[in-house]
């Protein structure tokens, strides 16, 4: 059963710091009920005139509730005593559910999930976009919610997170090496994992592997204060196909003693299509503008969707739910009402996913990504699935979609839309406006600045339909597709 206890190490940032100044010791409020969920996966309370946030927390909970931080409208707090759990509840499956963080659901029914995600995109419409809007269908569910993930990036670190319970054992702790997720709100500590459930069991495995072959050889694990050590992280694709990709970053160049590891995990790992390897010596962990270098294999993968086939690179992007994907991108499809005709700009287009899934559709396709090499990336799927209808440009959107870029490239008649979580630029939504394609298909990740950007587009655009798409069981998370259309054309509802 979940330790309430342990969920205090999500809220306080520095368990294992020193505090550099003595602070207000906040109240223990005794048989608080929780009434709803809310943004970031915490769950709501209300005391008094008072708002409480609190993580690990399910509607019909009646709990004592330690408060961590107190402002005048809002407070944020933790459980630390069940009186009376909600009827709502379900056991979770993975052990580090309450101190790793990442899967803040995993004690509520999938159909409940499911509920609260429309909610979710609801609120976003009503509070922040402010527009009409028709009824907003059911999250469309995941088959898979275990297992689904198709890509995940593990850590290694000398700074093992140690649980409260570990910290009041008085037991010593010798061996800090560890290799899983990043702490919230600590970013030199590591909470070791033994198993996540959110990808194929093979990326336990390989994980494990490395970690005890690390230990066993001497291996110095990353240190993020110090930014020094040898392993440093790992990341683990396993397409639809099969096919398999891993890459380990490494903080020192060592090419013997790397050579070693990785000549290790072939031998003991045989079904990897892709070993590749980078040596990263800056200070963060991100990979995209370092080299990768090949250890065998081929130094891609590949993913497939009706019958088309789609390169992942190291760097690539791609929706991490291959499963799902296909439904959000057949969503997105549909909504885009191709007859044929059309031409399309696919803005956002990453590695060219969509565009090249709409292309059979319409009659040309052109897509706008800020990353060059994920355009390449989207040239080379066009051209090993025989796609000649789509043509691709790399550089900031802002930049590159500009009124000559329209006025050379022409006026599309359909316009998919999928940015990250930060949305749209102003500049980018001004020329959406002068250019007036007739039909808008906007995926987001991020159903308040997708909001945000629909109280822009109002101007000219009505919703005709919102359809949210669950790419991510167990978490927050939502996907949402809407569909736009110019005031002056008739209503027509796709279904």
């Amino acid at each position: 059963m979940f330790n309430f206890a342990s969920s205090k190490q999500y809220i306080l940032k520095k368990l294992n710091c020193c505090v550099s100044r003595k602070r207000k010791e906040l109240p223990l409020i005794q048989g608080v009920e929780i009434t709803d969920v809310a943004a970031e996966g915490n769950s709501i309370a209300r005391v008094n005139d008072m708002v409480v946030f609190i993580p690990f927390g399910a509607p019909g909970d009646v709990a004592d509730v330690k408060l961590d931080k107190k402002k005048k409208s809002y407070a944020e707090g933790h459980i630390v005593n069940m009186v009376s759990p909600s009827t709502l509840r379900v056991e979770p499956k993975c052990e580090h559910f309450g101190i790793c963080g990442g899967c803040r659901w995993q004690h509520l029914p999938y159909e409940f999930q499911l509920r609260c995600k429309r909610q979710q995109v609801e609120d976003a419409m009503r509070r922040i976009a402010k527009v009409e809007i028709p009824e907003i269908k059911p999250a469309l569910g995941s088959k898979e919610i275990w297992e689904y993930r198709n890509k995940m990036e593990y850590t290694f670190s000398n700074k093992l997170w140690l649980t409260r319970e570990q910290l009041q054992s008085g037991e010593e702790f010798p061996d800090r090496n560890a290799a899983g997720f990043h702490i919230p709100g600590a970013f030199d500590k590591v909470l070791d994992i033994n198993r996540c459930h959110l990808q194929d069991d093979f990326s336990n495995r390989l994980r494990l592997f490395i970690k005890e072959y690390g230990k066993n050889n001497g291996l110095p694990f990353y240190d993020l204060r110090a930014n020094s050590g040898l392993l440093r992280t790992l990341m683990v694709r396993i397409a639809s196909t099969g096919q398999i990709m891993a890459v380990m970053s490494f903080g020192a160049d060592e090419p013997q003693t790397i050579k070693a590891l990785l000549d290790a995990v072939r031998e003991k790992f045989p079904e990897i299509t892709s070993l590749l390897y980078v040596i990263n010596l800056k200070v963060n962990d991100t990979i995209g503008d370092q080299k990768i270098l090949l250890h065998s294999g081929l130094p891609f993968i590949e993913e497939e969707m009706e019958g088309l086939r789609f390169r992942v690179g190291p760097k690539s992007f791609y929706q991490t739910n291959s499963r799902q994907a296909y439904e959000l991108y057949k969503v997105t499809r549909e909504q885009a009402a191709l007859s044929g005709d059309e031409l399309v700009y696919d803005l956002y287009t990453g590695t060219g996913t969509i565009a090249n899934f709409v292309a059979r559709s319409c009659r040309k396709v052109i897509g706008i990504e800020y990353v060059p090499e994920a355009i390449a990336d989207a040239k080379i799927n066009s051209e090993i699935n025989g796609i000649d209808n789509t043509v691709f440009y790399a550089g900031d959107m802002k930049d590159v979609l500009t009124r000559d870029f329209v006025a050379e490239h022409g006026r599309p008649n359909v316009m998919i839309v999928d940015p990250p979580r930060a949305g749209m630029h102003g500049d980018v939504v001004d020329v959406i406006l002068d250019t007036a394609p007739r039909r808008i298909v906007y995926v987001s990740c991020n159903p308040a600045t997708q909001a945000r950007d629909l109280a822009l587009l109002d101007v000219k655009y009505r919703v005709e339909n919102i359809q949210p798409v669950d790419m991510f069981p167990h978490t927050q998370h939502v996907e949402n597709v809407v569909t736009l259309m110019l005031r002056d054309t008739p209503k027509i509802q796709v279904e």
